[in-house]
């Protein structure tokens, strides 16, 4: 990688391979560029290699089949297809029949799979850097991935900060047919979409028995407490079960320290150790950069959890996180208006409204930047959303698909694992079938949640909770924003000028003035806008001499710039 660092992948493999009628030059050249791995699979148009033991979970005449998540299917698993395997498991996987070769994702796509396409093979690997290795130079940049990254912090679909990488979505399957010679896209609806919900007055006791179920497999854990009511939920449920728990909390970074203190109150009441990991400003931007480059430029999110990743990583136990429990139990960004919306186009436009970053404090895009990105980014959701449309459970299922996976996910997948095994009891199928099926009516200002918290520790549930805005906040400085952090955000804020038309004028001014400008990026929404653009930045400078045409697609007459012919384009759905 970029800072010569890759991830130590102990809890999951890395993988790469290839499908199709590929060029074995190519295939090691990108067996070479990655983490170290060895050969598991190579078969005629197909090939596997992984950085640790990988054997398949079905081997016979019909197929053999691997699988590289955090959970190894059953022996018998995938005689009816890749979806249930994707569905049960949540992971992605390889299998190699007679016919063809399919190459698929996770149900939900937690577990990234990244694909170039060259002619009619397709190389993968769980990481886009080593791609790069395959991909045309200079590299094309992928305006549109970078467009919802500056509005959503996020990409959408199956962006990537460059063009001729592609992440496959989850739910979906590259298939070679080796009849057909020919390669096609299997998207398919899980069984979440397929299955719509219906209200089976599920209770809040029902809730915590299916979480209790969902963390059996564990008998040693850690759970990071924030002060929400997520974290202090599956605290409790741990407890309860009689597990080894451990509680770590850091700061947020987000100008309030109220999680550091309401999780004592938690893990006090819960009679378990707790540790308080400490981070240092004058450490920001390198912490900053190393999430930055972990999560390969793919989100602003996160730039805060670098000491307490790395501290994960040391004691090595799984990680019970919270994933999921917002949209799922208190319509989080699920704003009254897009609940009580009367059309579906305008339930659609209330979510996104609540999805996008809200207006900073000075305008900072262009005007022609601003109404181009804004129109990618409407287009691109709609897309990533379309098999919801019309769904008895679609505003929380849009965002887990969008925000959820693509952008929440990162921290603890792409930071805390593949070190250590994420456990998301939130995502257990039976835990989240029973959530979608409450009404969101019920689940309007956390009224529901609270029966779940008050049901599983009652004492819990009455302590203060970050949750609450209307309690009392302890400010801090935030490190984000300090002298050190300032002098780093105003050079890759200085990079992301150079884009004509990317920054408004008095954006320009900021930049003009110095490091000290920014100290007004105080408030909640220009944060976020000015650590998206410090991201967009810190890319630049780290792939700046690779990459091509700089000319975005919004500057002089409104059109994108011409691009060459591309062989690593995705094959078209069959």
């Amino acid at each position: 990688m970029r800072n010569g660092e890759w991830p130590r992948f102990l809890a999951r493999p890395y993988v790469c391979g290839a499908i199709g009628p590929y060029d074995p030059a190519k295939l090691g050249l990108l067996a070479r560029s990655g983490p170290a791995v060895t050969a598991v699979h190579t078969g005629r148009e197909a090939a596997l290699f992984s950085s640790g033991p990988l054997t398949p979970y079905r081997a016979d005449p019909g197929a053999t089949a691997y699988a590289w998540g955090d959970r190894r299917p059953a022996a018998d698993a995938g005689a009816d297809g890749w979806l249930p395997v994707a569905e049960a498991y949540e992971t992605p996987g390889l299998i190699d029949a007679p016919g063809e070769v399919t190459l698929h994702t996770g149900a939900f796509g937690l577990v990234d799979v990244y694909y170039l396409a060259d002619g009619d093979a397709v190389y993968f690997a769980g990481l886009i850097e080593p791609l790069l290795a395959l991909a045309r130079r200079p590299y094309r940049v992928n305006w549109r991935a970078w467009a919802a990254i500056l509005k959503l912090t996020y990409p959408l679909l199956d962006d990537t900060p460059y063009e001729d990488v592609k992440r496959l979505p989850g739910a979906t399957a590259l298939i070679w047919s080796r009849t057909g010679r020919r390669l096609r896209l299997d998207r398919r609806a899980p069984w979440w979409v397929r299955r719509e919900p219906i209200d089976r007055g599920v209770t809040a006791r029902d809730m915590v028995a299916l979480l209790h179920r969902a963390l059996e497999p564990y008998d040693r854990v850690l759970v990071p407490v924030s002060g929400g009511y997520d974290s202090r939920l599956l605290a409790s449920v741990a407890v309860a079960r009689g597990m080894d728990v451990e509680s770590w909390t850091t700061s947020p970074d987000d100008g309030l320290d109220t999680d550091i203190d309401f999780a004592r109150y938690i893990t006090r009441e819960l009679g378990i150790p707790h540790r308080i990991v400490p981070q240092d400003p004058a450490r920001y931007p390198e912490e900053a950069l190393w999430v930055a480059r972990r999560l390969e430029y793919l989100t602003s999110h996160h730039a805060w959890y670098a000491p307490f990743a790395r501290e994960v990583h040391r004691a090595g136990r799984p990680v019970v996180d919270g994933l999921a429990g917002g949209p799922l139990m208190k319509n989080f960004l699920i704003s009254s208006d897009a609940v009580a919306a009367g059309t579906g186009a305008a339930r659609r436009e209330a979510l996104l409204a609540s999805l996008a970053t809200g207006a900073p404090h000075i305008p900072v895009l262009g005007d022609a930047a601003r109404e181009w990105i804004d129109d990618q980014v409407r287009t691109a959701f709609l897309q990533a959303t379309s098999m919801l449309h019309g769904h008895r459970a679609e505003l929380p299922l849009s965002v887990l698909h969008t925000r959820t996976v693509r952008g929440i996910a990162r921290s603890p997948l792409g930071l805390a694992g593949p070190e250590v095994t994420p456990v998301f009891p939130f995502l257990h199928p039976e835990f989240f079938e029973a959530a979608l099926s409450v009404p969101v009516s019920r689940k309007e200002g956390g009224r529901f949640y609270r029966e779940i918290l008050r049901a599983a520790n009652p004492r819990v549930a009455a302590l203060p909770s970050t949750n609450e805005p209307l309690l009392p906040n302890r400010r801090v400085p935030l490190r984000s924003n300090g002298p050190v952090a300032r002098e780093w955000n105003h050079r890759m804020l200085v990079r992301a000028a150079e884009i004509p038309g990317l920054l408004s004028p008095q954006m320009l001014e900021v930049v003009e003035a110095g490091p000290d400008a920014l100290t007004a990026f105080g408030s909640w929404n220009s944060r976020f806008w000015l650590r998206a653009l410090v991201l967009f930045g810190a890319w630049l400078t780290d792939y700046g001499e690779a990459l091509g045409d700089l000319t975005p697609p919004w500057h002089g007459d409104g059109a994108a710039p011409a691009a060459a012919p591309r062989g690593g384009t995705a094959p078209a759905p069959a």
